[in-house]
């Protein structure tokens, strides 16, 4: 699943309008054939709903130059077939069952994919990132919750109803669950960089982020407070890793940029592993917070591909 797969079997001259929805802002850009150009944020305002972040899309499409096709990656959890959110939390109103792909198809005239935003990050990184020349691999997010992504042989996997992926549910304490209550005990509550941060304010309410929460870690009450939560995350990776066999585990999210938490989870995860997994390369992303938008990249030039359109 490396570059030259992708730059071969895509449509490699065709420009593509992107946009990545988060559930803060909306990244847009125009895809040329070689790199990313007219890249924007937009706050998104989800708490309009689905309706108005869709017609914000639209104007931001509307604003390029023309393109071939269009790549949305969007949070909520989506039907790639027909470009379809099947479900969306309360974050965004009225979005779940919006036909978005066939929306925008309509409305520009063009082929339109869409993914979920975490699916559209690990194609990105396969293709042109941390996961580059890796066929089986996953890709773990962690923000306001833990999301993943798995690829095997070259394929992103989706499940049965595409919404495979869904790492923030393990169950690591077990203790805690409650019924109807989902995600209680489950690595999400423990491992997120929410979770980081509610542990913090128990002991210091001013470290209400993950910046200043990294300032302070030359006190060593918040190193003990970081280093148990890095334990968490720990549990979650051991059991991935021992359930896919992957070649490599890709770490996004912001909170994963702290240099300390990479060396802390590759100084330890080794010790945690059966042998014939140590050789299981941890890495953090490489594409940033441009992963989203490389991987509608991706997903649109299969779209061409898929129509005919390519080469």
């Amino acid at each position: 699943m490396g570059r030259e797969d992708v730059r071969r079997e895509g449509a490699k001259d065709k420009r593509i309008a992107v946009c990545d929805i988060g559930g803060t802002k909306i990244k847009s850009a125009l895809w040329n054939g070689r790199k990313l150009t007219n890249m924007r944020e937009t706050d998104t305002q989800a708490w309009q709903g689905g309706e108005a972040i869709l017609c914000r899309v639209e104007e931001l499409l509307s604003s390029v130059e023309a393109f071939d096709a269009v790549g949305i990656s969007t949070a909520g959890q989506v039907n790639p077939l027909d470009g379809s959110i099947l479900y969306a939390n309360s974050n965004i109103p009225g979005y779940t069952g919006m036909a978005v792909g066939a929306r925008l198809e309509e409305r520009f005239g063009v082929p339109a994919a869409v993914e979920n935003d975490v699916n559209a990050a690990a194609l990105g990184e396969g293709c042109y990132g941390a996961g580059a020349g890796h066929r089986d691999f996953l890709c773990i997010t962690y923000g306001t919750g833990v999301g993943g992504a798995i690829v095997t042989g070259g394929q992103l996997y989706r499940g049965s109803g595409f919404s495979s992926g869904e790492f923030g549910g393990i169950v690591t304490h077990p203790e805690a669950v409650r019924e109807n209550e989902p995600y209680s005990g489950c690595y999400e509550r423990y491992a997120s960089t929410t979770a980081l941060v509610e542990r913090m304010k128990a002991y210091d309410g001013q470290l209400d982020n993950g910046r200043l929460i990294f300032a302070q870690l030359e006190n060593p009450q918040v190193r003990r407070i970081v280093d148990a939560w890095i334990d968490e995350v720990l549990h979650g990776l051991v059991t991935l890793i021992h359930i896919f066999d992957p070649s490599c585990v890709i770490l996004g999210g912001g909170i994963m940029a702290q240099k300390y938490i990479l060396d802390q989870i590759r100084e330890k995860i080794g010790r945690r592993l059966i042998p014939s997994f140590a050789g299981v390369q941890i890495k953090p992303a490489g594409l940033g917070n441009q992963a989203g938008l490389m991987g509608a990249v991706c997903i649109a030039e299969e779209r061409l591909r898929r129509k005919g359109y390519a080469e």
